[in-house]
């Protein structure tokens, strides 16, 4: 099972959902540099389960205990390996899921990758719960970005029929994404018009069993030109790489997306300009990037999740021993949309895949000039 990822700062993740706990091992992380652990804490609390009508009733602390690589406060060079320790699991919902996989889960799939040997409670290690290591490693990152005046926030763009305002983000929208005036916010909507209507859908799908998707907007601001490589490292493929380990991401898209299919090329390019003296785009539908490479601009994406597969509903299965139709009734306790919770997750996502940029840039720019 690869669970590691990186070339410069590597990660590697463990853990199963019912299992002891959860955890990461972050490599090659710069000795006497002083996290700011509140803010981790603060990133952490944005993810954690159970609070509120639009989040699973788990109830897990989020506490972590760090195994190595901080002493007096500060990195000490040494791996970082941080641990989250499971405190409430229901694994007795979970029993039948050996025999009878969940529609739009991982339980079959992995029962003919391992054999039937992986482990299915809560979904092991396909659940959502490894992403709050993955936060942790993202508020970490992100403080190192903002040395160099990188900084990274999200906004609800979409929860099923409900759309938030502006569609189209201005560079006002932007600056108040990527301040974080968003973040102490349950539903991270720019409109309060949309967050209402979202708690209403919400309590819904709570009442009915069932549950929606939704997408997720990223503004990046402060990545200069010249991040990222073309081909197979570009910054898009770093990205898109890491935004799919994500539990129930289907989609990713930068600028304008899809909407570049209705374009023609007048509408769709960017054109170059000066601001005093910097060289800039009138307009940014390239989302930040050319060629795999960052253009100085903001860079934005917008990530599509699915519906949570666990609803209450009946739901048609197989039985895998019998080989016969089963009916499935999920039990456990889930989120009726992820969205909210995933704000975090996929910022973090992406602070890391642009500290790797970085790094490499900066390795490529000392091999030029010595």
């Amino acid at each position: 099972m690869r669970s590691s990822w990186g070339r410069q700062v590597v990660y590697s993740l463990f853990g199963e959902s019912h299992g002891s706990g959860v955890g990461i091992t972050i490599h090659h992380l710069p000795a006497g540099f002083k996290p700011d652990f509140i803010r981790i804490r603060e990133e952490l609390v944005r993810r954690k389960p159970g609070t509120g009508i639009h989040a699973t009733t788990r109830q897990e602390s989020d506490d972590y205990e760090i195994l190595s690589g901080v002493h007096n406060e500060k990195l000490t060079g040494a791996p970082l390996t941080v641990f989250f320790r499971n405190t409430d699991t229901r694994s007795e919902d979970y029993q039948s899921l050996s025999d009878t996989p969940r529609p739009s889960h991982a339980d079959y799939a992995a029962t003919m990758k391992y054999s039937g040997h992986h482990d299915p409670r809560g979904g092991g290690h396909f659940s959502g719960r490894l992403t709050a290591p993955i936060v942790f490693a993202g508020a970490l990152t992100s403080q190192l970005l903002e040395r160099v005046g990188v900084s990274i926030g999200s906004r609800i763009f979409r929860m099923g029929s409900v759309i938030d305002h502006p569609e189209v983000l201005e560079a006002s929208s932007m600056v108040r994404i990527c301040s974080g005036e968003l973040k102490g916010k349950p539903l991270p909507f720019l409109s309060e018009d949309s967050v209402a209507e979202a708690f209403e859908l919400l309590e819904k799908l709570r009442r009915n069993g069932d549950s929606v998707g939704g997408q997720i907007e990223v503004c990046i601001k402060g990545v200069p030109a010249g991040w990222g490589e073309p081909f197979f490292d570009s910054l898009e493929s770093s990205i898109a790489h890491l935004v799919f380990s994500i539990p129930g991401i289907k989609a990713l898209e930068f600028g304008a997306g899809t909407e570049f299919s209705s374009m023609k090329g007048s509408q769709a390019n960017d054109p170059w300009t000066t601001e005093g003296d910097q060289i800039r785009t009138t307009c940014n539908n390239s989302g930040g990037i050319n060629g795999g490479i960052s253009n100085g601009m903001p860079i934005h994406f917008k990530v599509t999740f699915r519906p949570t597969p666990s609803i209450r509903m009946p739901q048609d299965t197989v039985n895998l021993t019998t080989g016969k139709a089963s009916v499935l009734e999920i039990r456990g306790r889930h989120d009726p949309c992820i969205v909210p919770r995933a704000c975090p997750v996929v910022e973090a996502i992406a602070a890391m895949a642009l500290m790797e940029a970085m790094l490499d840039q900066q390795i490529q720019t000392k091999e030029a000039w010595g």
